[in-house]
């Protein structure tokens, strides 16, 4: 019976991850020396620790995120070989969407993100909850912990847009998210080319063949870019193949896999068999038939004699592979890893089926390395305009707002920020036209980032603490129509450019309330005191 590639067997197994020991490192908010950014979320306190399996420091999550609490696992799932990383949460029991930015990226450039969820009944209910998650305004996966001790990871490959890149937990009404931790790892533009700036790839499966021991997992820093290799074991039905030689890439190989991964292979026992691999489709909510994109690696662990063959092909649900030159024929280089892909998806179909045949013309039978399989997600919502997203940002740290204000401000169109309303356009980035944040408690000055959303039309400040002068430099907002400051304590001029433009803008005259300042309406133009007495 072939071995049967169930995606939840393949993520579970994840979990007999080597165990980390503490060591204490200040903590950081910016990627490591490889650019590597490593998370512990609800870790408390500002010490990193490092995991002694990867050597890779992680950090307290507290540099990222504004909202949730950290909590503790129950002492009932602790054992002497958890990961360090595991023995907390943080968990978010407030707001439909909470969010982590993760910064000083390079925009345009992909990375590989990898979220991790160990429940623990952390809370005492004994209820793993199921909730969403979104790479910035994308849906990324639907979460759904097995059970108190079952762990989840999630990795998506994805082009980020911009010089950051936030992760949310979406409530979807199926109990309160959290997440045990976050991982970003840079990779190379050449890498994956089925990820772009359109589409993202979601791990399904990602397995190397060989080991004989189920916990021989393989990450940093046998493999530079940190991908998880899970071990695929049936010694029953395998021989394994091996060798301590190093297995080089070849040039512009497009997923350079590790050589310790490719120094191991499984061939059928039986000298006149073939390998066929299985895995059912999983639906996502919002991707009911998804694509996948397979990615087989081979390479020859032995050297052959001048008159052995090892030659194979490749069929997938009944349909043969031809490789770049046309043949469908395939014999692996020695010691030279090779990989064998399409860039489109794979046909929709509610079983995949893998046959690895061996010609007519083979002496031997085939044997494989290592498999990928990732699921294409759409990364075509466009996020708020970067300029916009700054300086809200920056009013929001400066007053301390508390409103649902988390993610992006403006995407997806149903988790926007409370008090804003946006521009939504096909072609081109959201824009924040509007913003209503009047009743919340604002302390100090206008903030001078008001300034820098040039879309906004209309801007609501009233009944507010605020005070000082109005700043300048909102005459300088092309399309501002309507702005209200009733009810604040702002005191000083009017300055001469924003008085200009409230007598050149009947709009303005007619909504403009600086209470108890009386604007008139005179032949077209307005008219009201160059100096604010008691606003």
């Amino acid at each position: 019976m072939p071995e049967r590639m169930v995606a939840t067997s393949w993520l579970l197994l994840i979990g007999l991850a080597a165990a980390a020991t503490a060591v204490v490192l200040q903590a950081r908010a910016q990627p490591d020396s490889i650019g590597f950014i490593s998370i512990d979320c609800g870790l408390p306190g500002t010490a990193n620790s490092v995991d002694d399996a990867t050597k890779l420091s992680y950090a307290p999550d507290a540099a990222f995120t504004d909202a949730g609490s950290n909590e503790n696992i129950s002492v009932e799932y602790v054992t002497p070989t958890l990961a360090k990383r595991y023995l907390n949460v943080r968990s978010f029991p407030d707001g439909e969407r909470n969010c982590y930015t993760l910064r000083s990226l390079v925009a345009g450039l992909k990375y590989l993100l990898r979220a991790e969820f160990r429940y623990g009944n952390y809370d005492g209910l004994n209820r793993p909850p199921i909730f969403d998650l979104y790479a910035g305004v994308n849906f990324w996966s639907r979460v759904n912990v097995s059970s108190p001790d079952g762990l989840e990871s999630l990795e998506a490959i994805v082009v980020v847009p911009d010089d950051y890149v936030q992760v949310c937990l979406v409530n979807t009404g199926s109990g309160t998210p959290f997440i045990s931790a976050l991982e970003l790892r840079p990779l190379k533009s050449s890498l994956y080319e089925q990820a772009n700036a359109t589409q993202g790839l979601v791990l399904f499966a990602r397995r190397n063949f060989g080991p004989t021991d189920a916990t021989d997992i393989i990450r940093y820093p046998d493999d530079p870019r940190d991908r998880v290799w899970l071990p695929l074991v049936n010694t029953a039905m395998w021989d394994v193949i091996s060798t301590t030689n190093k297995v080089q890439n070849l040039d512009k190989d497009p997923f350079e896999a590790p050589s310790k991964v490719m120094q191991t292979a499984i061939t059928p026992r039986n000298g006149s068999d073939n390998i066929t691999l299985f895995w059912d489709s999983e639906p996502q909510p919002r991707f009911p038939t998804p694509g996948y994109i397979l990615i087989l690696h081979f390479s020859e662990l032995r050297l052959l004699p001048s008159n052995a063959v090892r030659e194979f092909l490749i069929e997938v649900n009944e349909v043969v592979w031809r490789t770049s030159l046309g043949s469908t024929s395939i014999r692996p280089d020695y010691l030279y890893s090779d990989s064998f892909y399409r860039t489109a998806p794979l046909l929709a179909a509610a079983r995949y089926t893998v046959h690895i045949n061996a010609t007519v013309n083979s002496t031997l039978p085939p044997f494989i390395n290592a498999i990928e399989v990732y699921s294409v997600i759409p990364t075509t919502n466009a996020a708020t305009d970067s300029s916009d997203v700054s300086a809200i940002m920056a009013i929001k740290a400066k007053y301390g707002v508390q409103k649902n204000w988390a993610g992006d401000p403006c995407g997806p169109k149903t988790f926007a920020w409370d008090g804003l309303t946006c521009s939504y356009a096909i072609s081109s980035r959201s824009r924040i036209t509007a913003i209503n944040i009047s009743f919340s408690g604002l302390d100090g000055d206008i903030s001078s980032s008001f300034a820098n959303l040039k879309a906004v039309q209309y801007l609501d400040l009233s009944h507010n603490n605020l005070t000082g002068s109005i700043p300048d430099a909102l005459s300088q907002l092309p399309s501002l129509t309507v702005l209200d400051l009733t009810s604040n304590r702002l005191s000083g001029s009017i300055t001469p450019g924003l008085l200009k433009k409230i007598q050149d803008d009947m709009a303005i005259t007619q909504t403009f309330a600086l209470t108890p300042i009386h604007v008139s309406r005179q032949r077209g133009r307005a008219s009201l005191p160059s100096t604010l007495l008691s606003l």
